[in-house]
């Protein structure tokens, strides 16, 4: 009995944990979008937003926040992967569908796919910070820009060049779409893993999480498409026309 109680919590502090990594991981895909946003305002905008984030606390910001996402990437993947991998251990026939079950469970393909969708934005997220924070396979070397008096790598005209390639676009497209399949089940399974299981309460943030996923989704698509379809690289980032 002592056995299946200390496995019993362990599982319970699993779902603990990967709901508030959860939760805080939702706050930082909220603040990295709005500050992505400035992207379509232009070179001044979004550089200047980059110089400021990269000059906070003498420059420690940047690498702290850094090693703070790899604590809660790390963190949530371990977590959600290990609660997966308990529920279907319990379950070893499986589900022999993946519509919605109704109630608490709220079985869905979303739900169902958690893992591979997890899996595909952590390598995502590896090679995205390595093509736009490291500067890695560049299509081409930047001329630094100055930003207040200080000159600071141009991660505009980087961005725009990225995606002005179709290849790029449409594969950002697709994960971006997985983005919203994961934060479509996540969100809510987060609340309900932090205790918010109540049944009057809980439509209302299964509703909320499918918002929040879509806004997201679409909050982050219309960046590549926009550059793709409007932004020059080779005028520096300038509209086309302006």
């Amino acid at each position: 009995m002592s056995v299946l109680t200390d496995v019993t919590r362990s599982t319970i502090g699993k779902k603990l944990l990967n709901g508030l990594t959860g939760l805080l991981l939702c706050g930082f895909i909220v603040g990295h979008l709005a500050g992505n946003l400035l992207l379509l305002l232009g070179s001044d905008a979004f550089n200047t937003y980059a110089y400021t984030l990269h000059s906070l606390l003498h420059g420690a910001f940047v690498p702290l926040a850094e090693v703070g996402l790899v604590v809660l990437f790390t963190a949530h993947a371990i977590s959600g992967i290990s609660v997966a991998l308990a529920r279907r251990r319990a379950r070893p026939d499986g589900y022999q569908k993946s519509a919605n079950a109704g109630g608490k469970s709220r079985k869905s393909s979303s739900s169902t796919s958690m893992i591979i969708t997890g899996v595909v934005l952590l390598v995502f997220v590896i090679t995205h910070v390595a093509q736009f924070r490291g500067g890695f396979f560049a299509p081409r070397e930047y001329a630094d820009v100055m930003i207040n008096g200080h000159a600071t790598h141009n991660l505009y005209a980087l961005v725009v060049d990225w995606f002005n390639q179709a290849p790029m676009v449409a594969l950002y497209v697709v994960v971006m779409l997985l983005l919203g399949t994961h934060l479509r089940h996540g969100f809510w399974s987060a609340f309900q893993s932090l205790g918010a299981a109540n049944p009057k309460y809980l439509p209302i943030i299964h509703g909320a999480g499918v918002i929040f996923a879509i806004l997201m989704t679409v909050g982050f698509l219309m960046i590549p498409i926009y550059i793709f379809l409007f932004v020059d690289p080779v005028a520096g980032g300038t509209l086309i026309g302006g």
